[in-house]
This record gives structure tokens, sequence and C-alpha cells, in this order.
């Protein structure tokens, strides 16, 4: 492990920033490639924490600086936090790889989390979309985590994207006005909208052919075998959430999960799935904290 010298305090906050550099716990050709983290660390840092795992495009700034702001803002408050990027993004070496391989890097992680703050006992994986996926399948492999916070998990195949795009885009465009109104104004091509929405409705009832590669049956293993708390925050306007949504309505299995007693949910009324305004991110981290304190 390298740490880098140069440390940062946040004006008005006893907080430090300290850039680490640390290995994969991958055992295949890229075993020694180094990782990029930055640790957020309070004066006084207690016995939990915070491991923000990246998904998709994203490195450990996270889309409009929502990882570092998070990470701030929990770390005042007590909480240290560290955020990293994967093998293949940001800083980090090797090649890119898709969030069902990211298990060997968040254990490095989790590794030089614990070894960098001496005081922590415990920690809560935070991850949004395939990010909140990949944290989710690590959990139950490592004791020290106790928590998952999950924003808009990856659950994506194709008859479910079918389904929710039925119910939650199809369906409440029959109840507009402007939707009656384009069509008796001969503003709509309804050949086209017909084959398009038969076409929907055919995919809710194919079975997925990469059912065993698709996210929702490994995310389920690993939710039913973990046993700690768990958030799970959802936004009001975005597909990959009424896609869990839907997974839920037509599945007993999940409902048993998710209807634990260790299960809170909440929702960000308005907010995209990246939670792109002040409002929606400052809300997230509002719910992030006062979750943490709860437990």
């Amino acid at each position: 492990m390298k740490r880098d010298s140069g440390q940062q305090h946040l004006a008005g906050h006893a907080v430090r920033e300290l850039a680490l550099r640390f290995r994969s716990a991958a055992e295949d050709d890229e075993a020694q490639a180094r990782l990029a983290g930055i640790l957020s660390l309070p004066d006084v840092p207690g016995a939990r924490g915070v491991l923000i795992v990246t998904g998709g495009p994203q490195y450990r700034i996270g889309s409009h600086r929502q990882f570092v702001l998070l990470a701030r803002a929990l770390a005042v408050q007590g909480w240290p936090v560290l955020r990293f990027d994967l093998r293949g993004m940001g800083d980090s070496e090797g090649s890119a790889r898709d969030y069902r391989a990211a298990g060997p890097d968040i254990a490095g992680a989790l590794a030089q989390f614990f070894d960098a703050v001496p005081s922590l006992r415990e920690v809560a994986l935070w991850g949004l979309c395939d990010g909140a996926t990949a944290a989710a399948c690590h959990a139950p492999r490592d004791a020290r985590v106790k928590a998952l916070i999950l924003l808009n998990p990856w659950v994506r195949s194709g008859a479910g994207l079918a389904r929710a795009t039925l119910r939650h885009y199809y369906f409440p465009r029959l109840l507009q006005g402007g939707f009656w109104r384009k069509l008796a104004s001969g503003g709509l091509q309804l050949g086209a909208s017909l084959a398009s929405l038969r076409q929907v409705a055919a995919a809710t009832q194919e079975a997925d052919p990469l059912e065993d590669d698709a996210p929702a049956p490994a995310l389920l293993r690993a939710l039913t075998q973990f046993q700690g708390k768990v958030l799970l925050i959802l936004s009001g306007d975005d597909l990959g959430a009424r896609e869990w949504q839907s997974l839920l309505d037509g599945d007993p299995a999940w409902r048993a999960v998710t209807a634990r007693a260790q299960w809170t949910q909440a929702q960000v009324d308005g907010a995209n799935h990246t939670f792109a305004s002040a409002a929606w991110r400052g809300e997230v981290e509002q719910r992030c904290a006062r979750w943490l304190q709860s437990w």
C-alpha cells in the first residue's frame, strides 16, 4: 500500500482526505494491478465506515460529483469513507471489466480500508446501479460487511425491461390527454406505435436465454444469504427503479427478501437515475446519515 503524503483539510470541518494506492485481490494475470482510492477521514474515526463501490463507466468522483460530496458529508459526521476506482477505470491499472468481476477489487479495497483506519470494525457497502449489484453480491463473502446501501440496483433483463416499459411508459400514456389529442390530429404514427407495443408486450413473455448471466438471479441469491441491514433508495423517475419494482410485483422470492425486518426502503421523488440535482443528492446524503445513525 502506498499512501500519498498530501492531505486536504476541508474548510470548516475536521476531515482529512488521503490518496491511497493498493492491490486488487485478483488472482488472474492482473493480480498486480494497483487501484487508486481516496479516503475521507474524520479526526476521530469510529468503528464503522462506508466503502463506496463505483459501477458502470464511472470512477471515484461519481456523476455530478456525488461520491465526493457524499464521502465528505458522511465523514464530517464521523464515518470514514473510502471511494476507489475499479480496475481499468479512473487512475486504477488493469483492464476494464463489468460488475460481475468487481469482487476482487472490492476485497482489495476493504483490506486497504481496514489497514488505513485501525479503529474500523465493520463497514457498509454503498453502491449505485451496477455498483449496488456488485456490492450486494460481494457482501455475504466478508463478515465485516454489516450493511448495504443500494441505490437503483441493476437488475436488467430483456423481459424485465419490457415489463417495466409496458407498465410505466405505455400504460400511463393511454391516460394522457396529449396522447389522444396527438392521435386525433394525425400526429401519431399509429401503425408504428402499435407494432412497437406488440413487440414490447411479446418480450414480457420471453424467457431470457442468458438468465444465468443476468444480474437479478445472482443478486437475489446474495441478498438471501446476507443477514445484515439494508437501505434501499429508489429514484422516483427512473426506469431502473421501475424494473426493480417489477421484480417484486412478479416474484414472491423477491418480496420475501425485501420484507425482512432489517430492510428499509425509501424513494427520492422526482429523482433521475443518478440523482442529478443538488436537492436529490442532499436527500440521499441525509437519508444515508440518518440510517447509519440508527443501527
